[in-house]
């Protein structure tokens, strides 16, 4: 087959008579109900990313409304991000189990009717008992979302177009919910924050049944218990001494203690999978190359994109003094380049390779993260964080998307149960982690200073740690996935 330079070209002798190069084959098409699944899924995933981060700009007037103590507020948020967090990994092979369809659509109606609690919560225990539910149903839903739009796209082109629109939609809709839950507080309530999801909720729990085929494995799996408690409990472990680190520092007995158990829980995790009989994560999957440094690197473009609108969010209210809606507003331009980004990653993975496309993505979001460093005290720097936030938003959907094709390719449909819910694990306990960990980095360096200066010296740091992190994950992930491109064209 020619090389596109000799195909195009028209240097050389002419030798008769020529009909030019062969046609390409025509590019693949969705079905009619193709583009109905995907509607239904994307639309989920996106009201799933809303959830995230609806409530981050109203948590101080919730607090208030409901009696939360200034040291608890943070639990609003932490409550949600431990379940789903903790329990994706189980639930990805619960999807299995029961069926993918079928724990879609529970997962749905759980959420709906959470979220229904949460806006009806007239005191801290109800709100937070609503927010775990909904951690619980995010970690039921996406896995099972996930693994039913990869099985109904084979690998290839229409696999990673849909895998592109759902990694755009998934980061805009981290930042829509930022932007929506200051406008809902501002001209409505922050209860309207939940309510939002139980239509949205109803009408996926309408459509999905008639619209969605299910998919499981051929032979019913057996669930393997010890993994799951110890994976569950790891996970629950590790990101709340995390989360702890980040507010009250490293050094805390309690948070050391969190961080080591968690650890250990999940070394044991790694222990039991090598002799279980049916594991939840055969060691199999975790020694494919693919697999291991495809979800390196989504976790560090999940820590590292959804920790910097943390920072940003503190650089326009605390040095600029932007309202929580004016902070909202701004981070849709961040929206706008995660969409071009999810639209152009499927294209630009099937061009270049999940590989490059995975390079390419992280030096662009470190190239922009890194600018950011050079932002002032003066208002007009908003244009810098404006131009730089699209450039880098553009840039971390790309390394999500190669992500997400390399760690779910080169597996039959009876894995992709297992694989989505590794790459889901991935995506929410990088977006987990990635606000404490950079909140520590801004508290060291502020030390025991105030004002704007110190904030903005403090953010300005972890800008810099998180342009060197999104950039050592790229490249270390571009070198060890060396000879696992994949393209459209692979068999």
């Amino acid at each position: 087959m020619p090389t596109p330079s000799t195909a195009s070209s028209g240097i050389g002798p002419a030798a008769g008579p020529t009909t030019g190069p062969p046609a390409a084959a025509p590019a693949p098409r969705m079905s009619s109900r193709q583009k109905l699944v995907l509607a239904l899924l994307l639309g989920s995933q996106f009201m799933i990313a809303v959830d995230f981060s609806i409530l981050n700009v109203a948590l101080p007037v919730v607090g208030e409304g409901l009696g939360f103590s200034l040291a608890h507020l943070q639990w609003i948020a932490t409550s949600f991000a431990l379940a789903a967090a903790g329990f994706t990994l189980l639930f990805g092979r619960v999807a299995d189990l029961v069926g993918r369809k079928n724990l879609f659509v529970g997962g749905m109606v759980v959420l709906g009717l959470s979220s229904a609690l949460g806006g009806l919560a007239t005191s801290p225990e109800v709100l937070l008992t609503a927010r775990v539910l909904q951690g619980l149903a995010t970690a039921a839903v996406t896995p099972a979302g996930l693994a039913l739009l990869t099985t109904a796209f084979k690998e290839g082109p229409l696999r990673e177009r849909a895998l592109g629109l759902n990694g755009a939609l998934m980061s805009a809709g981290f930042t829509a919910g930022a932007i929506l839950g200051g406008l809902l507080t501002d001209l409505l309530s922050w209860r309207w924050a939940f309510f939002i999801n139980v239509p949205v909720a109803a009408l996926v729990v309408i459509l999905a049944p008639s619209v969605i085929s299910d998919s499981r494995p051929q032979q019913r799996p057996r669930l393997d218990v010890p993994g799951a408690v110890t994976v569950t409990g790891g996970l629950l472990l590790l990101v709340l001494g995390l989360t702890q680190a980040g507010e009250t520092g490293w050094t805390r007995p309690t948070t050391l203690a969190a961080l080591a158990a968690g650890a250990a829980l999940l070394v044991a995790f790694v222990r039991i999978e090598q002799r279980a009989a049916a594991p939840l994560v055969p060691i199999r999957i975790l020694k494919r190359r693919s697999v291991v440094w495809g979800n390196a690197a989504g976790l560090i473009a999940f820590v590292t994109e959804t920790s910097l609108v943390f920072l940003l969010t503190l650089y326009l209210q605390e040095v600029l003094g932007y309202s929580a809606l004016a902070t909202g507003l701004a981070f849709g331009v961040l929206g706008l380049g995660t969409v071009v980004g999810g639209v152009l990653g499927g294209r630009a993975v099937g061009r270049f390779g999940n590989r490059r496309a995975i390079v390419l993505g992280g030096t662009v979001q470190a190239a922009a993260t890194l600018s950011l460093v050079a932002l002032g005290t003066s208002g007009a720097w908003i244009w810098l964080l404006l131009a730089a936030t699209f450039v880098g938003g553009a840039g971390n959907m790309l390394m999500i998307v190669g992500f997400m094709v390399t760690a779910t390719s080169g597996l039959p449909d009876e894995e992709q149960g297992r694989a989505t819910g590794l790459a889901t694990m991935t995506q929410q306990v990088g977006i987990t982690l990635g606000i404490p960990v950079m909140s520590a980095v801004v508290t060291a360096r502020m030390g025991a200073a105030n004002g704007a200066d110190a904030v903005l010296s403090g953010v300005s740091t972890a800008i810099l740690v998180n342009a060197a992190l999104v950039l050592a994950g790229a490249l270390l992930a571009g070198h060890f996935l060396t000879g696992e491109d994949r393209r459209p064209t692979d068999g």
